[in-house]
């Protein structure tokens, strides 16, 4: 499969206008993010205009997602609707969860990560992120 993730003009479905130049991308920032866990593609890149990133917290993630993995793991998920993906590469763990445009809670398992104490830096939509979907919250727990 090829897929390029990572566009940064993110809008909503009826904001969204088809063009070449500048392209927009339906959905919200980190919808883009998990993109990068979920999908997996031999060549990994982003798709958007170098200045798009520019000054952006969320490329952070970019930086640090790998392009190949050790493990897979899908945790839940139903056709059309909702898709959740672990994968590994070293000693980390990448959470990616993809969802239609319904919002909803997800109750995961994370048995498979070693000794329970984990740090986890999570990338979520801002409450405000489905009328402004560039807007992420960035949070760290561990």
């Amino acid at each position: 499969m090829d897929y390029t993730p990572g566009g940064f003009l993110n809008v909503t479905r009826e904001a969204f206008v088809p063009r070449n130049r500048q392209p927009m991308v339906m959905g919200t920032r980190t919808r883009q993010l998990a993109l990068f866990v979920v999908f997996e593609s031999h060549l990994q890149m982003v798709s958007d205009y170098p200045e798009r990133y520019r000054g952006e917290k969320d490329f952070a993630f970019l930086r640090e997602v790998p392009a190949s993995w050790d493990e897979t793991r899908v945790l839940s998920g139903h056709p059309m609707q909702f898709i959740a993906v672990a994968r590994r590469s070293g000693e980390e763990w990448f959470l990616g969860c993809l969802t239609n445009w319904d919002s909803r809670d997800l109750e995961l398992p994370l048995d498979f990560l070693r000794d329970g104490r984990s740090v986890a830096e999570i990338y979520a939509d801002a409450p405000d992120a489905g009328e402004r979907p560039t807007h992420t919250v960035i949070q760290s727990h561990g």
